[in-house]
């Protein structure tokens, strides 16, 4: 029998898998996130868990096909990081270093990407092998795949939907150090942005407090047929319409998945964000269909113990 494991890095926790061939999770598990020192005991850690993962498992190195990583940054298609800054870590070939330290082959991925990849193979993409996956959480992060295979870019930069330019004339800044990206207004962040502007200028009797705003008690408040909240959802899915319309010009997806913590809010918010997309899409692609991410913090693992196996 043979197996994979996949391997989510994040800023606070790594999520790690332990996958057949098939894609059934055969054991999950997490181990904290150790930045400091520039992140330089991280890809140990990683190595010592899988390790001990192996001997708790009776597995042998000759049992393993590899190991799928994904990474919050720009990877390229020869395994090399381009900085992720909330690890700490500069440029250098992720690949190699892991499989160094396991003896093992390893193959890296921006985590965007990977999540995008874990949710067409066994989450909502299903039945897909063309569709675009946008996660909505505190910001907005985004994968391409085309026939099957994440499309990364030169540098592992591609997909970045969330850093399309969707607004003229913004002050605020984007965390990407940009104004006016799709991240400022279709995120968690971006709604409760949109929804203080609302409530700042608007004179209607609403449910929304703005001292106690979130995404959730947004579309929270659009369930009761809350008139304000109704406006900052068309605005939301506007924003998100029209950015997702324009990356839809250039793959021409099958299917659109929506995910991350904003996407809780179920059917309503593909709603607001279809009726958009149709207003602005080029009609080869009007035929889209819009799914909910189902696989959730998983996708992540499910992505890239893919990787191992594409």
């Amino acid at each position: 029998m043979q197996y994979c494991f996949g391997v989510d890095v994040g800023g606070t926790s790594i999520k790690m898998g332990l996958f057949d061939i098939d894609g059934n999770v055969i054991d999950k598990w997490e181990i904290p996130t150790r930045t400091m020192n520039k992140g330089v005991q991280i890809l140990p850690d990683i190595a010592s868990s899988i390790q001990n993962k192996m001997l708790e498992r009776e597995l042998q190195k000759e049992n393993i096909l590899g190991v799928g990583l994904g990474v919050p940054g720009p990877v390229d298609q020869k395994g090399v990081v381009y900085r992720c800054v909330n690890l700490g870590w500069d440029v250098f070939n992720v690949d190699e270093t892991l499989t160094n330290l396991l003896g093992l082959p390893v193959h890296a991925g921006n985590d965007a990407n990977v999540a995008a990849l874990g949710e067409m193979w066994k989450g909502g993409g299903v039945g897909y092998k063309n569709l675009v996956v946008a996660t909505l959480g505190t910001g907005v992060g985004g994968g391409i795949i085309v026939e099957g295979h994440v499309l990364a870019g030169a540098n592992g930069s591609g997909g970045e939907i969330g850093h399309i330019h969707v607004q003229d004339g913004e002050e605020d800044v984007c965390g990407c150090g940009n104004k006016g990206c799709l991240e400022q207004y279709a995120s968690a962040t971006g709604i409760v942005r949109l929804a203080k502007r609302a409530l700042e200028s608007t004179t209607k009797s609403t449910i929304l407090d703005i001292h106690k705003l979130s995404a959730k008690s947004v579309f929270d408040a659009v369930k009761e047929n809350d008139e304000v909240a109704i406006e900052i959802a068309n605005q939301f899915g506007e924003y998100l319409g029209k950015g997702l319309a324009a990356v839809a010009g250039v793959t021409n997806p099958e299917a659109i998945v929506i995910g991350g913590g904003v996407s809780k809010a179920g059917d309503i918010l593909l709603q607001y964000i279809q009726q958009n997309y149709q207003k602005f899409v080029f009609h080869g692609s009007k035929d889209v269909q819009f799914k909910l991410a189902t696989l959730e913090n998983d996708a992540g693992i499910f992505g890239a113990a893919r990787l191992v196996l594409d």
